[in-house]
């Protein structure tokens, strides 16, 4: 390895000074969970190894899933027995080797309300399900429960109709957080990582064949060509964009599909274990997310904004509804304090034949060489990333006339995977070394993993570090000044969107902690205090055209905004 994978944002210059000196053997397009995969991938063959992505690291999709890794037990179904076993083999790998500090096991209850027809069926799934993961099995079997002991796992579930209920695992993560880090570990592997750099064009040999790509620094301005003998569009939902701005035509489009989610307090549901339920257009998730739930999803076509997709009342009031069927206590919209929407880039087989509705379309990926020296891959899921990324990186380089080692991303834990357990003694000793609550040491092991003690450092210089950013909140003042110094954090939304996630789980979207991670941002960077309030103003301007409701970050929590209004008024 190259190092411990820091992508400090203040070292700018240098990262877009490699991009133009040195010639790749990989260049990247697209910094979500595949794009950061691939970039891994090739890295880890000891290939050379680029990567631009236009907005932050998993500013798209990659961010906005239902933070599941599962094995898609509804696709069973579907007959996608091959997705299915795959996905089973990948949930195990991450919780038991490649990141079990990032990813870990979750109950799920499936009530059932047919006993006599339900219960064989969705027991023989499970029994399916679970047969397909094998023998060396890092979460428990599927079990049968009655209806009481369904109760009594969820009393927010409603008894009226409830004939009783299975109970199996999957598993669950910060999406964009794994999505960073796969991203880091490949920066340990050299590989270089540019956000906020958009790539304008391809470039090309006199046969045609690529040989980079036209990149723009969005902060500055500045062009770069990029040489590579292998350009990968890892795109997403932008991945057709990619290909006309490239000139090429690939053997498949992508459709759109939205996914919205709510966020309620963990208070309005009383249950010990997450739940799925049938609704008739597919399946909602009740997912416990630290001191909330998550709740959904939609799945409606899409050919709005990409950047920000926006979810609307029908979105929300469509997932109450369903909720509400089978809960005892109504979920209402006063309960709901946070809302995102996410976009699924599903391969489209019958393009410009009327297609299909969205929930009918495989997840299984596709990869495409349209012309020498290009690759492109889109579908899939977030669960099997890994494979997505070994399929693109292996078509990749599969022209390029020499021995290429073969991927050997299942043997490379992430970044704060090595050692965890040892860490995971030392809580104790930690709290007390640092001087902050054991709560807060349970907190960062939980993200960073082995690298929690390099958050820690960061607070024996400035004690207010290890304050916490925001009031009933597990995230430490530290955690911005890290995001800078490792993780390549250039805007205040990077931090509260993704870096934290105060966007979903706060009542004001993080509003209230917009101008202090401003001021401890701009430290760190060299902003003025004009610029410090104009990315205040940006952040509280992003908040309201997610909200679904307008104003609601000022009317929900007039005193947590105060501080970040104030740095409005200052800007003006």
């Amino acid at each position: 390895m190259a190092g411990n994978g820091a992508l400090d944002a203040r070292d700018r210059s240098g990262m877009l000074g490699r991009l133009a000196a040195e010639r790749f053997d990989v260049l990247v397009i697209g910094g979500g969970i595949t794009g950061a995969g691939a970039a891994l991938d090739a890295a880890s063959r000891g290939l050379r190894v680029a990567l631009v992505e236009t907005r932050d690291l998993a500013s798209g999709t990659s961010s906005r899933s239902s933070k599941l890794i599962h094995g898609g037990l509804r696709y069973l179904e579907q007959f996608d027995f091959k997705l299915v076993y795959e996905a089973l083999r990948e949930r195990d790998l991450l919780v038991s080797k490649l990141a079990p500090h990032l990813v870990k096991p979750v109950s799920f209850m499936y009530p059932l309300y047919k006993k006599v027809v339900e219960r064989p069926y969705v027991g023989a799934g499970l029994v399916l399900y679970d047969s397909m993961e094998g023998t060396r099995r890092p979460v428990p079997r599927h079990k049968h429960l009655t209806a009481k002991s369904a109760l009594k796992r969820a009393p927010a579930l409603s008894p009226e109709r409830l004939a009783g209920a299975m109970l199996y695992y999957d598993a669950q993560v910060d999406d964009a957080r794994h999505t960073l880090t796969v991203a880091r570990t490949a920066a340990a592997n050299s590989a270089v990582m540019a956000t906020r750099v958009s790539a304008t064009g391809l470039t090309r040999a006199d046969d045609g064949r690529v040989t980079g790509a036209r990149v723009r620094d969005e902060e500055t301005g500045r062009e770069i060509t990029v040489a590579a003998e292998a350009v990968v569009i890892c795109a997403g939902v932008w991945t057709d964009l990619v290909h006309e701005l490239a000139g090429v035509k690939a053997g498949y489009t992508v459709r759109m599909s939205k996914g919205v989610h709510i966020v309620v307090p963990r208070s309005a549901l009383d249950a010990n274990t997450g739940m799925i339920c049938r609704t008739d257009k597919s399946v909602l998730f009740f997912i416990p997310w630290g001191d909330h739930w998550i709740v959904g999803t939609t799945d409606t076509d899409w050919s709005g904004d990409r950047a920000e997709p926006a979810p609307s009342e029908d979105d929300v009031e469509y997932i109450l509804s369903a909720a509400n069927r089978v809960l005892a206590r109504p979920l209402t919209r006063g309960d709901v304090v946070g809302v995102y929407a996410g976009l699924r880039p599903l391969v489209d087989p019958q393009a410009g034949n009327g297609g299909k509705p969205t929930t009918k379309l495989s997840r299984e990926h596709v990869v495409d060489v349209p012309v020498p020296g290009l690759a492109s891959i889109a579908g899939g899921k977030f669960t099997t990333y890994r494979l997505m990324a070994r399929d693109v990186i292996d078509a990749a380089v599969a022209d390029f006339g020499r021995d290429v080692p073969g991927s050997v991303t299942d043997q490379v834990p992430l970044l704060g995977a090595d050692g965890l357990a040892a860490v995971q003694a030392a809580t104790s000793r930690l709290a007390e070394d640092y001087g902050v609550p054991l709560e807060a040491v349970e907190h960062l092991l939980g993200r960073y993993g082995t690298l929690a003690e390099e958050v820690l450092r960061l607070i024996r210089p400035d004690a207010s570090l290890g304050r916490p950013l925001a009031a009933g909140h597990p995230y430490l003042r530290a955690e911005v000044t890290y995001a800078v110094t490792h993780e390549n954090a250039l805007h205040v939304e990077d931090v509260l969107m993704r870096r934290t996630r105060l966007f979903i789980e706060a009542a004001d979207g993080g509003a209230g902690a917009a101008a202090d991670v401003a001021t401890i941002m701009g430290r760190l960077l060299g902003w003025s205090r004009r610029r410090r309030a104009a990315e205040t103003r940006r952040y509280l301007e992003l908040l309201e055209a997610e909200r679904v409701v307008p104003g609601a970050i000022i009317a929900e929590a007039p005193a947590a905004a105060e501080p970040a209004l104030g740095a409005l008024a200052a800007a003006r």
